[in-house]
């Protein structure tokens, strides 16, 4: 039964269901003993079953501690995980998974099996319940077959919403078109992946001359990248989705994750996990408007076989200076993801952040889909931007940085798609090559 007819004989959910999926959240008072109970019964868990944060929690008192006190324990960084992963076991591992590696060493994690039936089941009831997934739907994962765990999550998710989803992969984006027409089956209604896929597939689309009427897709969800506003209305405008999600997650902190609001404030989960914003120069947390990196402790039971206390996630975003007035209010909320810490630019003038040059470059004419770019700051103390694009001049790009207030030298290099790729690297160029194409 279509989603629209199955509304129109049972009704909605109700104006209740967000209260009921994103908690009772609304009064601080009770937010921080809810909080301040679930760090308790994680660093507790932590203390005895990690040899590393056995160290790291030797003399705290374990029982008093407070999201206030939070603060005196040291940051977990990424470096850490890689050095001595065996000391992060808590639990008996099921699953190895890993990190792409596109923005640094890749990091494995093991997850057990408790996890993994967990976390769908968290998952699925939150989008049925928002009326975000269901029976009628297929859902179409461009994800990298890397993505072990995300991938086996979205189909364990789909499998308990009753929806149908199809793994592509990663594919040719042409094939991945041909999904999304239906030529194999039934049209996808919902499509999931990394941006820069996302923008081949809408370059792919427009160069076939595909428009809105030809796919059957309602929303589409992109992660791991930063997904620009041009980008988000060129997916509406060629795939004809009312719903384009920019999605906020993580290998190492599974299940807790972050939906982006219609003001394009980040929202992270606030029962899976606790969220703090440290000051990028202070390491102490930061003041409203501020700049800092976003750290996550996600909650035990909800991460049992690897978890993480006060992960550093690189991440760089703006706290906000006011309270947030959308409608997602209710939920923890900081700025979109802005870059991350050591890809921050830092002029003889100002902090300019890679969000910043996204979202002035982004789809522009003459840089199409998907942006390959460069930016470094020179012994001058200016910004220095390389784009590959045989369509567009030093000029017209360093125009338009200019109307975001950005100043920067510019240097385009007329590459070809290979070769841009190989200079300027992005998730997309994760590819994973079929036979479909291939000569007889």
């Amino acid at each position: 039964m279509p989603r629209w007819r199955r509304l129109e004989e049972f009704g909605s959910l109700g104006d209740d269901v967000d209260e009921l999926a994103d908690g009772p959240f609304t009064d601080p008072d009770e937010r921080r003993e809810l909080q301040n109970r679930a760090l308790r019964r994680t660093v507790r868990k932590l203390a005895k079953r990690s040899p590393f944060y056995r160290e790291r929690l030797a003399g705290v008192d374990l029982a008093e501690l407070t999201t206030e006190t939070l603060t005196r324990i040291p940051v977990t960084h990424k470096a850490d995980l890689i050095e001595r992963p065996a000391d992060f076991l808590c639990g008996t591992p099921y699953l190895a998974t890993q990190t792409t590696g596109t923005t640094g060493r890749p990091v494995q994690i093991w997850l057990s099996r408790y996890e993994m039936e967990l976390w769908p089941a968290l998952i699925a009831l939150s989008l049925v319940l928002r009326g975000e997934l269901g029976p009628g739907d297929r859902m179409q994962i461009n994800l990298s077959s890397r993505a072990t765990a995300a991938v086996q999550e979205d189909v364990a998710v789909c499998r308990l919403a009753n929806a149908s989803c199809h793994v592509v992969g990663q594919i040719p984006p042409d094939e991945s078109i041909e999904h999304l027409l239906g030529r194999s089956g039934n049209r996808p209604t919902i499509l999931t992946g990394a941006p820069s896929y996302l923008g081949q597939l809408v370059t792919a689309a427009r160069r076939s001359g595909y428009g809105p009427d030809d796919f059957g897709l309602r929303a589409i969800y992109g992660g791991g990248e930063m997904l620009s506003r041009n980008l988000m209305d060129a997916l509406r405008e060629t795939f004809g989705a009312e719903v384009v999600g920019d999605a906020f997650g993580m290998t190492e902190l599974l299940p807790v994750g972050g939906r982006t609001c219609s003001r394009r404030h980040l929202h992270l989960d606030p029962n899976m996990g606790y969220m703090e914003v440290l000051d990028l120069e202070t390491g102490e947390p930061a003041e409203p408007g501020r700049l800092g990196a976003l750290t996550v402790t996600p909650y035990y039971p909800y991460r049992e076989c690897m978890p993480v206390l006060r992960y550093n996630t690189g991440d760089v975003v703006r706290t906000l200076e006011e309270e947030p007035d959308c409608e997602l209010a209710v939920v923890p909320a900081v700025s979109y993801i802005l870059g991350k810490a050591g890809r921050l630019h830092r002029t003889s003038d100002a902090v300019v952040t890679p969000r910043e040059i996204v979202e002035a470059l982004d789809g522009t004419p003459g840089l199409p889909f998907p942006l390959r770019h460069r930016a470094t700051v020179g012994a001058d103390g200016r910004l220095h931007v390389e784009v590959a694009s045989k369509e567009v001049t030093a000029a017209e790009v360093t125009e338009r940085l200019r109307a975001e207030d950005i100043e920067a030298d510019v240097t385009v290099l007329p590459l070809g798609d290979e070769e841009a790729a190989r200079r300027f690297p992005l998730r997309c160029d994760l590819l994973e090559h079929t036979f479909t194409r291939s000569p007889a």
